[in-house]
């Protein structure tokens, strides 16, 4: 059985052991150290302040994977462009658990107002992400050569992009600030 929702405190330690694994043995993390669950609880919990979904993905009772999105930048001008991140326990990778995942994740970020996302992917050999947004309709804006070092090599980033909704086909706001047509409203 296999279910997706929304993320609990309840999850924290599956989600901390699933991303320590892939710190300490990936390269779509650029991160060297695992970080703590403490630490990983407040990134979860920043994201779901800016209304902004962290999901996790059970199979049989146990979380095997997760994802969310945030903002692409800090700024407010960045406000409808999200960055997702999606990672799957090292054993449940190829059985179509990230494209479900990933699928709700657009769903609910476009449901959340946002207009784009922004897949940022680690080491340009990633394969299984790199087909995995291109399926999902991502196009491939470029490649940033040499940006990362782990592993005593160097790494290339990946940057995809995706419209969700309306896109940037309307405006975000009126100029007094309400809404023009969020995806939510259409």
């Amino acid at each position: 059985m296999i279910l997706i929702r929304p993320s609990s405190d309840a999850d924290i330690d599956a989600i901390a052991s699933i991303y320590a694994h892939h710190v300490l043995h990936g390269t779509a993390t650029f991160e060297t150290v695992p970080p703590s669950p403490a630490e990983m609880a407040q990134r979860r919990a920043d994201v779901l302040n800016k209304g902004l979904p962290w999901l996790v993905v059970e199979v049989d009772g146990l979380v095997q994977g997760y994802a969310y999105a945030t903002w692409f930048r800090p700024r407010s001008a960045f406000r409808y462009c999200v960055e997702d991140s999606i990672y799957l326990a090292p054993n449940m990778e190829g059985r179509g658990l990230g494209r479900a995942l990933l699928a709700e994740l657009m769903t609910r970020c476009q449901q959340a107002g946002m207009r784009k996302m922004v897949a940022v992917i680690g080491d340009s050999a990633n394969a299984g992400s790199i087909g995995l947004h291109r399926a999902l309709g991502f196009d491939l804006i470029g490649t940033m050569a040499a940006c990362g070092w782990k592993f005593e090599r160097w790494l290339d980033i990946v940057i995809m992009e995706r419209a969700l909704g309306l896109g940037h086909s309307t405006p975000a706001e009126t100029r007094d600030g309400t809404f023009s047509a969020t995806p939510a409203q259409t």
